[in-house]
């Protein structure tokens, strides 16, 4: 674990469930949290009443985020490729801009996201992309690309990044923190789901993991046959 101070953290993304999630690992921790909703979803964190302060409006909106993130020591981003206006990308390059010299920052994904090109996927999987990213297009719904688009900006910055890439996820108790591995297709991976609150657990324990600085941990749960197999 690393010795970087984390006192006060933002939440993008924070009336999602998962987002929902990271909030409450966070108060957990004692850290103090800013979420950022959309204004229409605000009522979804009434559960945490006064323990955290809320700023609304569209997480892709610069202003919005260079408010909210103001002051934090880490940000915890949910990147959605909702819609078709570059959603995922407008949110990783305001927090890119706009998070203090120095702050951790973690982003959330699928496992379509790849880093170096090293992942191995199935030709299943690879199918399902594409459909999904087709269908996406075709309803206005979803931007599989943008996902994409804002993982590669995030490569390429010079922050203290990690992007956390997620297999199926499901409800349920949690199972402890995920395992992880740099890439797809290691055997470790196999199990192909994470509950999602240990997903957000892996988040927010990456805040003050140096070890996970600017890298991309593919997770699965550790309860998993393939976790439980190989993973040590």
């Amino acid at each position: 674990m690393g010795t970087e101070h984390i006192g006060k953290v933002c939440v993008i993304g924070a009336s999602g469930k998962l987002g929902r999630y990271m909030v409450r690992h966070a108060l957990d921790r004692g850290y103090e949290v800013v979420g950022v909703c959309r204004e229409a979803s605000v009522p979804k964190l009434a559960g945490f009443e006064d323990r955290i302060t809320v700023v609304p409006g569209p997480t892709n909106d610069p202003e919005v985020i260079r408010r909210a993130v103001q002051g934090c020591d880490g940000v915890l981003t949910v990147l959605v490729p909702w819609g078709v206006r570059q959603y995922s990308s407008g949110t990783a390059q305001a927090v890119l801009d706009h998070a203090r010299p120095g702050a951790r920052l973690v982003f959330s994904c699928g496992w379509h996201i790849s880093r170096d090109g090293r992942d191995r996927y199935s030709r299943l999987f690879l199918w399902g992309v594409r459909i999904s990213a087709v269908i996406g297009r075709l309803v206005r719904a979803v931007e599989i690309d943008d996902q994409v688009e804002a993982c590669r900006r995030i490569f390429a910055s010079d922050t203290r990044w990690t992007v956390v890439r997620g297999s199926t996820l499901e409800e349920g108790e949690s199972q402890g923190l995920p395992v992880w591995s740099r890439h797809v297709g290691d055997p470790v991976l196999a199990g192909d789901r994470t509950r999602r609150t240990d997903f957000a657990l892996f988040m927010v324990t990456a805040l003050a993991d140096e070890a996970l600085v600017r890298e991309a941990p593919a997770i699965v749960g550790r309860l998993t046959p393939s976790a439980l197999k190989h993973g040590g």
